[in-house]
C-alpha cells in the first residue's frame, strides 16, 4: 500500500525520535535529554507561561527587521537592476558591506540601541537587506526582453509599464528571495537573542544552560526553533503557488 506524501517525514521523524530515546535509555549518563524530557520541558514552558512568551518575542523582531529590510531592499533593488547607472555605482558598496556578517554588528548594534528589541531588530535588517536587493536586482536584469519591448511599443506610461510588465515579471523570483531571506532571519534573531536581548528562543537557550545546565530546556528551545522554521518556510512556499504570482513563468 502506498503511503500517503504527507505521511512519510511523519513516519521518518517518529523512526528517529524512537531511535533517539532508546540510544538514550541504554547510555543515561549523557548530557543530551530523552525525547521524553525534552517533552516535559516544553510542557513546563508552557505552565509558566514562557513558551508563548519567547515565541512571541522572536517573531515580533523577525517581523520588524524582515519587514523594514523588504520594504526598502526590494524598491532599491528594483530601481538600480532598472537604472543601470545607479547599480554601477553602488555595486561595488554593496559588496563590500554582503560579505560582513550579521554577527559582526553586533557591537555597534549594542552601542547604537543597547540592549534591546531595536538592536535585534537592525541585525535581522542587516541580514535581510543585502540578499534581498540582489534579489530585487536579478529579478529586474532576468525580465526577458520581449516584454519589455511589447510594453514600449504599446505606448505604456511609467505607472503602467511597472504594474502591467515589470511587477508580474519579477514577483515570482522575489517570492523565492523572500522565502530564503526569511530563513536567514530566523537564524540571526535566534543568535541575536543569545547576546543582545533577555527575551526570545535564542535567549531561552542561553539562560537554560546558565541556569542549572536544563538541558532538556535547551533542546525544547531548539526543537521549537526548527518548527518554527519549517511553518514559515510553509508559508512562504504558499505564497508561490498563487497563481496569480505566476505571471512571468507562464511563457511557452
Amino acid at each position: 500500500m502506498k503511503l500517503p506524501f504527507w505521511l512519510r517525514p511523519v513516519l521518518f521523524i517518529a523512526v528517529l525520535l524512537a531511535v533517539w530515546q532508546v540510544a538514550i535509555d541504554r547510555h543515561p549518563g549523557q548530557l543530551l535529554p530523552a525525547p521524553t524530557g525534552v517533552a516535559l520541558g516544553i510542557l513546563d514552558l508552557i505552565r509558566h507561561g514562557l513558551l508563548l512568551k519567547y515565541v512571541v518575542a522572536s517573531l515580533f523582531r523577525v517581523t520588524w527587521g524582515f519587514g523594514l529590510a523588504a520594504l526598502t531592499a526590494i524598491p532599491l533593488g528594483l530601481m538600480l537592476g532598472w537604472y543601470r547607472r545607479g547599480e554601477m555605482a553602488f555595486y561595488p558598496l554593496v559588496q563590500v558591506f554582503r560579505p560582513i556578517s550579521p554577527l559582526a554588528w553586533i557591537p555597534i548594534a549594542i552601542l547604537w540601541f543597547g540592549v534591546g528589541d531595536l538592536a535585534a531588530i537592525f541585525l535581522i535588517f542587516v541580514g535581510c537587506f543585502f540578499p534581498l536587493l540582489l534579489t530585487a536586482m536579478s529579478a529586474v536584469h532576468n525580465i526577458p526582453a520581449v516584454y519589455i519591448n511589447a510594453g514600449r511599443n504599446f505606448g505604456l506610461s511609467s505607472s503602467a509599464f511597472v504594474s502591467r510588465v515589470l511587477y508580474p515579471a519579477v514577483v515570482p523570483q522575489l517570492l523565492t528571495g523572500l522565502r530564503i531571506t526569511l530563513g536567514i532571519a530566523w537564524l540571526v534573531v535566534v543568535a541575536a537573542e543569545m547576546i543582545a536581548v533577555s527575551s526570545g528562543l535564542g535567549f531561552l537557550i542561553v539562560d537554560a544552560r546558565n541556569a542549572g545546565n536544563r538541558y532538556d530546556l535547551v533542546v525544547a528551545g531548539m526543537v521549537m526553533i526548527g518548527v518554527i522554521g519549517l511553518l514559515l518556510d510553509l508559508v512562504m512556499r504558499s505564497l508561490e503557488r498563487v497563481r496569480s504570482f505566476h505571471w512571468s513563468t507562464s511563457e511557452g
